[in-house]
């Protein structure tokens, strides 16, 4: 199954001269979806994951199932001021603007080997900022996966030094 053709591009979204690749269309069908986490969870193999972390909110989306489907344990990784316990944040560049996400400190244990995951790289700074969190509390990130990559944004170069991959590129 090509997931690609399962997406939707909307163009001027969320601001002029944006392309925005809909995921929702993908998720609305249920064989496309079990395929996107299939694949995902294909890439797990070998790496001992213990957790997956995932950002708010469409990583969220993509991270859940792939930790059940998996047997990990899974970390939401949230907007300023979502998380009830005590937190540490990073704040990152957005392809169109600046934001902060913020983890539970007691989330991550030393050691703990972790997978992020995200629907889709862009610049790279979502995904980055989750990594430099993880990296504090002591986790070892084991790889990084996508649903969809833009290459044009050359997001990946900020990942150079750990294991990337894209189920889509564009």
């Amino acid at each position: 199954m090509n997931l690609k053709d399962k997406l939707i591009n909307i163009s001027n979204f969320p601001k002029e001269g944006v392309e925005f690749k809909d995921i929702t269309s993908l998720l609305r069908d249920k064989e496309a979806f079990k395929e996107c986490i299939i694949q995902m969870a294909n890439y797990c193999k070998g790496k001992n994951v213990d957790m997956i972390v995932g950002a708010e909110a469409r990583g969220f989306l993509m991270g859940a199932p792939l930790a059940y489907e998996i047997g990990s344990g899974f970390i939401p990784v949230r907007k300023t001021g979502k998380l009830p316990r005590e937190t540490i944040s990073h704040e990152y560049a957005l392809e169109y603007g600046t934001d902060k996400l913020e983890i539970h400190k007691d989330d991550i244990s030393k050691g703990d080997k972790v997978l992020i995951v995200d629907d889709l790289l862009a610049t790279g700074g979502t995904a980055l900022a989750s990594i430099k969190m993880v990296e504090e509390l002591g986790g070892e990130v084991v790889g990084v996966i996508f649903l969809i990559e833009l290459t044009e944004l050359k997001g990946i170069e900020k990942l150079k030094g750990y294991d990337v991959k894209s189920i889509v590129k564009f």
